[in-house]
Protein backbone atom coordinates (compact mmCIF):
# COMPACT_ATOMS: atom_id res chain seq x y z
CA UNK A 1 0.00 0.00 0.00
CA UNK A 2 1.32 3.81 -0.97
CA UNK A 3 2.04 5.77 2.39
CA UNK A 4 -0.63 8.57 2.29
CA UNK A 5 1.25 12.05 1.51
CA UNK A 6 0.47 13.72 4.43
CA UNK A 7 1.66 11.31 6.86
CA UNK A 8 5.18 11.82 6.01
CA UNK A 9 7.20 14.26 7.52
CA UNK A 10 9.33 16.23 4.91
CA UNK A 11 6.78 18.72 3.34
CA UNK A 12 8.49 19.26 0.42
CA UNK A 13 8.63 14.98 -0.25
CA UNK A 14 4.80 15.03 0.97
CA UNK A 15 3.75 17.83 -2.21
CA UNK A 16 5.94 16.08 -4.82
CA UNK A 17 4.68 12.83 -3.50
CA UNK A 18 0.92 13.76 -3.66
CA UNK A 19 1.26 15.04 -7.16
CA UNK A 20 -0.50 12.00 -9.40
CA UNK A 21 -2.55 11.57 -6.98
CA UNK A 22 -6.79 11.53 -7.70
CA UNK A 23 -9.10 13.79 -5.91
CA UNK A 24 -12.50 13.13 -5.91
CA UNK A 25 -15.78 15.58 -4.48
CA UNK A 26 -19.32 13.91 -4.21
CA UNK A 27 -20.73 17.25 -2.75
CA UNK A 28 -24.73 17.74 -3.06
CA UNK A 29 -25.03 14.53 -5.42
CA UNK A 30 -22.69 15.76 -8.20
CA UNK A 31 -19.09 13.80 -8.70
CA UNK A 32 -16.10 15.24 -10.20
CA UNK A 33 -12.65 13.17 -10.35
CA UNK A 34 -9.10 15.26 -10.84
CA UNK A 35 -5.64 13.97 -10.74
CA UNK A 36 -3.50 16.76 -8.78
CA UNK A 37 -0.63 17.92 -10.96
CA UNK A 38 0.60 21.28 -9.14
CA UNK A 39 1.27 21.66 -5.44
CA UNK A 40 3.08 23.98 -3.13
CA UNK A 41 4.65 23.00 0.38
CA UNK A 42 4.43 25.28 3.17
CA UNK A 43 7.00 24.53 5.94
CA UNK A 44 4.52 25.69 9.21
CA UNK A 45 6.19 28.19 11.66
CA UNK A 46 9.62 28.13 10.02
CA UNK A 47 8.86 29.54 6.71
CA UNK A 48 7.22 33.22 6.91
CA UNK A 49 5.13 32.69 3.42
CA UNK A 50 2.85 30.33 5.76
CA UNK A 51 -0.15 31.16 7.41
CA UNK A 52 1.17 29.54 10.24
CA UNK A 53 4.20 31.60 10.35
CA UNK A 54 2.99 33.46 12.75
CA UNK A 55 1.65 30.78 15.65
CA UNK A 56 -1.80 28.86 15.97
CA UNK A 57 -5.07 31.31 15.17
CA UNK A 58 -8.68 30.25 14.96
CA UNK A 59 -8.11 30.71 11.11
CA UNK A 60 -4.88 28.19 10.84
CA UNK A 61 -5.79 25.64 13.62
CA UNK A 62 -6.40 22.72 10.79
CA UNK A 63 -2.55 23.40 10.02
CA UNK A 64 -1.51 22.27 13.25
CA UNK A 65 -3.88 19.22 13.63
CA UNK A 66 -3.58 15.62 12.45
CA UNK A 67 -2.24 15.14 8.94
CA UNK A 68 -4.44 14.68 6.41
CA UNK A 69 -6.70 17.71 7.57
CA UNK A 70 -8.03 20.07 5.06
CA UNK A 71 -7.23 23.49 5.70
CA UNK A 72 -9.89 25.67 3.75
CA UNK A 73 -9.55 29.44 3.29
CA UNK A 74 -10.11 32.12 1.38
CA UNK A 75 -7.69 33.98 -0.96
CA UNK A 76 -7.92 38.29 -0.63
CA UNK A 77 -11.64 37.73 0.80
CA UNK A 78 -12.51 36.56 -3.06
CA UNK A 79 -11.49 32.48 -3.39
CA UNK A 80 -11.77 29.17 -1.95
CA UNK A 81 -7.97 27.32 -1.38
CA UNK A 82 -6.88 24.29 0.07
CA UNK A 83 -4.15 22.76 1.99
CA UNK A 84 -3.52 19.25 3.44
CA UNK A 85 -2.13 19.17 6.78
CA UNK A 86 0.85 17.31 6.69
CA UNK A 87 3.46 15.10 9.00
CA UNK A 88 3.43 15.39 13.00
CA UNK A 89 0.68 17.59 14.73
CA UNK A 90 1.77 20.74 15.99
CA UNK A 91 4.17 21.33 12.71
CA UNK A 92 1.90 23.28 10.89
CA UNK A 93 3.35 22.20 7.61
CA UNK A 94 0.82 22.20 4.57
CA UNK A 95 0.30 21.55 1.12
CA UNK A 96 -1.80 23.69 -1.40
CA UNK A 97 -3.40 22.03 -3.48
CA UNK A 98 -2.68 24.74 -6.59
CA UNK A 99 -4.70 22.56 -9.49
CA UNK A 100 -5.40 19.41 -11.04
CA UNK A 101 -6.78 18.08 -14.29
CA UNK A 102 -10.60 17.07 -14.47
CA UNK A 103 -11.04 13.71 -15.74
CA UNK A 104 -14.86 12.90 -14.67
CA UNK A 105 -17.38 15.19 -13.83
CA UNK A 106 -16.37 18.11 -16.62
CA UNK A 107 -20.07 19.34 -17.26
CA UNK A 108 -20.21 19.83 -13.34
CA UNK A 109 -16.68 21.89 -13.39
CA UNK A 110 -17.88 23.78 -15.86
CA UNK A 111 -21.32 24.94 -14.45
CA UNK A 112 -19.79 25.48 -11.12
CA UNK A 113 -16.82 27.72 -12.81
CA UNK A 114 -19.15 29.30 -15.40
CA UNK A 115 -16.69 28.27 -18.11
CA UNK A 116 -15.20 25.72 -20.12
CA UNK A 117 -11.38 26.37 -20.36
CA UNK A 118 -8.97 26.91 -17.18
CA UNK A 119 -11.33 24.58 -15.12
CA UNK A 120 -9.26 23.85 -12.40
CA UNK A 121 -5.84 25.30 -12.63
CA UNK A 122 -5.04 27.36 -10.33
CA UNK A 123 -5.77 26.89 -6.52
CA UNK A 124 -8.95 28.94 -6.64
CA UNK A 125 -10.40 27.61 -9.62
CA UNK A 126 -9.48 24.00 -8.06
CA UNK A 127 -11.97 24.41 -5.17
CA UNK A 128 -14.39 26.26 -7.34
CA UNK A 129 -14.24 23.14 -9.74
CA UNK A 130 -14.56 20.73 -7.18
CA UNK A 131 -17.52 22.68 -4.96
CA UNK A 132 -15.01 23.17 -1.80
CA UNK A 133 -16.19 25.88 0.45
CA UNK A 134 -14.79 26.96 3.32
CA UNK A 135 -17.36 24.52 5.15
CA UNK A 136 -14.96 21.56 4.77
CA UNK A 137 -12.25 23.66 6.90
CA UNK A 138 -11.19 20.50 8.98
CA UNK A 139 -12.32 17.86 6.91
CA UNK A 140 -10.61 14.19 6.79
CA UNK A 141 -8.95 14.09 3.14
CA UNK A 142 -9.63 10.58 3.50
CA UNK A 143 -13.76 10.49 3.97
CA UNK A 144 -16.25 11.24 1.88
CA UNK A 145 -17.47 14.11 0.40
CA UNK A 146 -13.63 14.97 -0.86
CA UNK A 147 -11.70 12.24 -0.87
CA UNK A 148 -7.81 11.96 -1.83
CA UNK A 149 -6.33 8.74 -2.87
CA UNK A 150 -3.59 6.94 -4.54
CA UNK A 151 -5.60 5.39 -7.73
CA UNK A 152 -4.16 8.36 -9.22
CA UNK A 153 -1.80 8.38 -12.45
CA UNK A 154 2.25 8.63 -11.96
CA UNK A 155 4.01 12.03 -13.65
CA UNK A 156 6.24 11.29 -16.17
CA UNK A 157 7.86 14.24 -14.92
CA UNK A 158 7.66 17.03 -12.05
CA UNK A 159 9.20 20.67 -12.19
CA UNK A 160 9.81 22.32 -9.54
CA UNK A 161 10.22 26.39 -9.09
CA UNK A 162 9.75 29.13 -7.06
CA UNK A 163 6.35 29.11 -5.08
CA UNK A 164 4.11 31.97 -6.57
CA UNK A 165 1.56 34.77 -5.48
CA UNK A 166 3.11 35.05 -2.44
CA UNK A 167 6.28 38.26 -1.44
CA UNK A 168 8.12 35.89 1.45
CA UNK A 169 10.39 33.24 0.70
CA UNK A 170 9.78 33.03 -2.93
CA UNK A 171 13.35 32.00 -3.34
CA UNK A 172 12.11 27.91 -1.84
CA UNK A 173 11.56 26.13 -4.94
CA UNK A 174 8.77 24.50 -3.51
CA UNK A 175 6.02 24.45 -6.02
CA UNK A 176 6.08 21.46 -8.04
CA UNK A 177 4.07 20.89 -11.38
CA UNK A 178 3.61 17.21 -12.76
CA UNK A 179 3.49 16.52 -16.78
CA UNK A 180 1.81 13.02 -17.24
Amino acid sequence: MTTAPWLRDDVVEAARSILGWRVTSTIDGARVVAIIDEVEAYEGEQDPASHAYRGETPRNRVMFGAPGGLYVYRSYGIHWCMNVAVGQVGLARAVLLRGAKIITGQDIAVERRGRADNLANGPGKLTQALGVTGSMDGHRVDEPPLVIDSAGRSPVSVEATPRIGISKAVERPWRFVATF
